[in-house]
């Protein structure tokens, strides 16, 4: 199969694909998704079989309007017209219960779906030319960082659907915050762009939070109700390790049991770093980790994914390729280009990432939500 790329000219013909049950992939503010027909299971089945998805694992249906939900839900609560009203078109996916004429193929067997309306003109000029939902996971093999540029969408896609849309890098660079409306109570399935904080000050009330964000294990048989919750997500081919200070540890998780479980990580010890300025000793755990590595293996090709403010602590050592994630205060710039940097680190070879930990607070936690699904949990205290 050829795989096409268009550009705005091509909206009609890449409406006519997915009129026709084939799959486009579409730029989004957040991160390129894999198009089909919402409302059509054979055109689900397909978006599964590009990706390499688990059939359990949930799709969204985009939407171009507030209208166009009523007839995909058996009921708009108030709680999610708020929300529409207040974060659509944008980064904000919500599940609700679902109405007949959305198949389980897209919602992966549950009574819920999950529907957003993206904040990008060319996809909702797609959407509206359509006439119905875009089912839409994001457009990368399954496990891969995400796609945030049409070159990462041809990289892993290429041959397997039948057209790309492309308008350019996306902004935020990681994938929508969900929150499930189907129960009383609001709970957040996935941290993204629009914060917990954002979500509480429109409700007025308080927003759960899923115990699988906060590090509690799944039971056996968790049916997921939103995507990313329950497969590995977003890692790199590289081996992929986290650094943090144990004092330092002001997460939403409250990990003291899964501390004492990685310091041990590896069986490896860490030099002893007695600075109190939590930069400095994170940095000197992290080149003291890399410095082990090499003299086991010199020839290891090693990255340190750090930010703006500390990256000079890692001068000096020609042995250590240092990217820069972004500026830790505004940790958007670094959501823009994590997948990005983990996409460059496997088309580098990189055989390991040794990363900075950073707040948990607003973006943060959808920052480190990624960080640690790419790093599979692996985080070393210092």
């Amino acid at each position: 199969m050829k795989t096409k790329i268009f550009g705005k000219e091509g909206i009609s013909e890449a409406a006519e694909i997915l009129k026709g049950g084939g799959l486009v992939a579409f730029p989004t503010e957040t991160v390129y998704g894999l198009g089909g027909n919402g409302l059509d299971k054979e055109a689900a089945k397909k978006i599964y079989a590009a990706k390499g998805r688990p059939s359990d694992n949930p799709l969204i249906l985009h939407v171009s309007s507030i209208e166009e939900v009523y007839p995909l839900v058996k009921a708009l609560p108030e709680k999610a017209k708020k929300l529409m009203e207040a974060f659509w078109p944008g980064p904000l996916t919500l599940v609700l219960l679902k109405s007949d004429i959305v198949p389980e193929e897209s919602t992966g067997g549950l009574e819920t779906v999950a529907l957003r309306s993206p904040e990008n003109a060319l996809t909702l000029e797609l959407i509206r030319a359509c006439g119905f939902p875009i089912a839409g996971p994001s457009a990368n093999l399954s496990g891969r960082p995400s796609p945030t540029e049409a070159s990462h969408v041809f990289e892993d896609l290429g041959g397997r659907i039948e057209g790309i849309l492309e308008d350019g890098a996306v902004g935020i660079g990681v994938e929508s915050t969900i929150v499930d409306l189907s129960e009383d109570c609001p709970t957040l399935l996935r941290p993204g762009a629009i914060t917990i904080e954002d979500l509480e000050e429109v409700l007025g009330e308080k927003v759960a939070i899923d115990p699988t964000l906060l590090g509690k294990s799944m039971a056996e048989g968790f049916t997921p109700k939103a995507p990313g919750m329950k497969y590995r997500h977003y890692a790199p081919k590289a081996e992929m390790i986290l650094f943090k200070k144990k004092e330092e540890d002001e997460t939403r998780s409250g990990q003291e049991e899964t501390a004492k479980l990685i310091l041990s990580y590896g069986g490896k010890e860490l030099s002893d770093c007695p600075e109190k300025d939590v930069k400095k000793s994170v940095a000197k755990a992290i080149l003291s980790y890399g410095e082990k590595e090499l003299s086991v293996s010199p020839e290891k090709r090693i990255w340190i994914l750090c930010g703006e403010d500390t990256a000079s602590l890692y001068e000096g050592d020609g042995r250590f390729t240092v990217q820069i994630l972004g500026r830790r205060e505004e940790p958007l710039s670094m959501t823009h280009n994590l997948f990005r940097l983990l996409r460059k680190a496997d088309e580098e070879g990189v055989e390991l990432i040794l990363g900075e930990c950073y707040s948990e607070e607003g973006v943060g936690f959808a920052l480190m939500n990624r960080l640690k699904k790419a790093a599979g949990q692996r985080i070393l205290y210092v």
